[in-house]
């Protein structure tokens, strides 16, 4: 009932939505006599801002189409390689992808895997972005619950781990490099141990950066939050039912109006200060800082419903039980078991200021992959970073991404 309700809500905010969108243009349109009204630049920045807090926001693409490589622009070729039911596994490449002209090394293969946590993929924009110009990239695009039939059958947090190994199988598992983000750090440790345990090839390293492994290490506001109330409480006030006329109806789901309200009130500032810079950039008539900042906007306010399934398996597992932490973990009746790992390179990567998965928590994983030599396993703490810095911005691009490019070229 509560989903139908928002339904309603956004259809009654539509005509308001329409005219601060038609507001906005009238006072930054060329011909227009309301150009030239003393602070039309502010008022048309305002007006826009009221139009995206009240507009339904569709996913946004990733929209790379080239990279600036060596002085050259590089045109880049968006792929989808593999289509399930709730996730799409992409490819990014540009044309240099076979052999590096310069070098004549091969190119390294990453398998970005974004969390399912509410946000679609493209909130790693940047990432992908970065690691292009030297690496063939594919990413787990996952899909929003609402559009998935009933028919289609319910997803789990095993099948998230399901998930991954087929799209490492898929890739080949030698070459590649898996890295991980956030609720993905979870399921992937779990995958490649999986892969382990039944003598299958593993990567050549896992990256794992800013998740909770063992989210009992230096709880954070939302650990604790998550742990005082039992799972039944999770169930019965997040869990709806998906509406008609969407392609879901009749699926329960963790929907995105309940997640929005969660992030505005477990991280009111990011949200004001992305919007901020949105306005200011309007106003001052940066059009390339104010696109930059308006891909971030749309990619935090672009939230897709979680499988209920999912979603309550991750509270559980994760965060009440800790199964991966204490090694209690069953996956199709397979205990996932971390120190089977010995061939793959592990690097973690935390945030110093990280309000969701604080310090300590992903690097776990080292006392977890006990067998992996000492040599091949390294962890870094990006001081004065917070969990968006690891993966988007300037943070993600000095501190971070440096890192990961060292432990990919080794070997090429």
């Amino acid at each position: 009932m509560l989903y139908q309700l928002a339904e309603y809500q956004r259809a009654l905010l539509a005509p308001f939505t329409a005219w601060a969108a038609n507001a906005a243009k009238s006072l930054v349109a060329p011909d227009s006599p309301l150009v030239r009204v003393p602070g039309a630049a502010y008022f048309a920045a305002g007006y826009d801002i009221l139009y995206r807090l009240g507009k339904t926001w569709e996913k946004p693409t990733f929209g790379i189409a080239a990279i600036e490589h060596d002085g050259h622009a590089i045109p880049v070729v968006e792929q989808v390689v593999l289509e399930k039911p709730f996730c799409r596994l992409l490819r990014f490449a540009h044309d240099a992808v076979e052999l590096d002209a310069t070098t004549r090394r091969p190119t390294p293969t990453v398998l970005v895997c974004a969390p399912l946590a509410g946000h679609h993929a493209v909130m790693l924009r940047d990432v992908v972005h970065a690691l292009l110009p030297e690496h063939v990239v594919y990413v787990t695009d996952w899909k929003d619950a609402r559009g998935v039939p009933l028919a289609e059958g319910p997803f789990h947090l095993d099948d998230y781990v399901a998930q991954l190994q087929t799209f490492i199988r898929w890739i080949g598992a030698e070459p590649l490099h898996v890295l991980a983000v956030c609720q993905a750090t979870v399921p992937a440790l779990a995958a490649i141990s999986l892969l382990a345990s039944a003598g299958e090839p593993t990567p050549a390293s896992l990256i794992l950066m800013g998740g909770p492994i063992d989210a009992r290490r230096n709880p954070s506001v939302i650990d604790r939050l998550v742990a005082r109330h039992p799972l039944a409480w999770f169930q019965w006030h997040l869990i709806q039912t998906v509406p008609h006329p969407y392609p879901g109806a009749g699926r329960k789901v963790y929907p995105s109006f309940l997640q929005m309200a969660g992030l505005l009130g477990a991280q009111p500032c990011r949200l004001v200060e992305v919007q901020r810079d949105y306005f200011l950039d309007l106003v001052q008539g940066e059009v390339e800082l104010a696109e930059m900042h308006r891909r971030i906007y749309e990619a935090h306010l672009a939230l897709l419903d979680l499988a209920a399934e999912f979603y309550l398996d991750t509270v559980q597992v994760v965060f009440h039980e800790f199964r991966l932490a204490r090694g209690n973990w069953r996956i199709q009746g397979q205990a996932v078991r971390p120190q089977d790992i010995r061939t793959t390179a592990l690097l973690t990567i935390e945030g110093e200021r990280d309000a969701i998965s604080a310090r300590g928590q992903t690097q776990a994983a080292h006392d977890l992959c006990r067998s992996i030599a000492a040599r091949d396993k390294r962890h870094v703490t990006v001081r004065r970073c917070g969990h968006y810095d690891l993966f988007c911005g300037p943070r993600w691009r000095t501190d971070v991404f440096p890192d990961i490019c060292a432990l990919t070229r080794r070997g090429t």
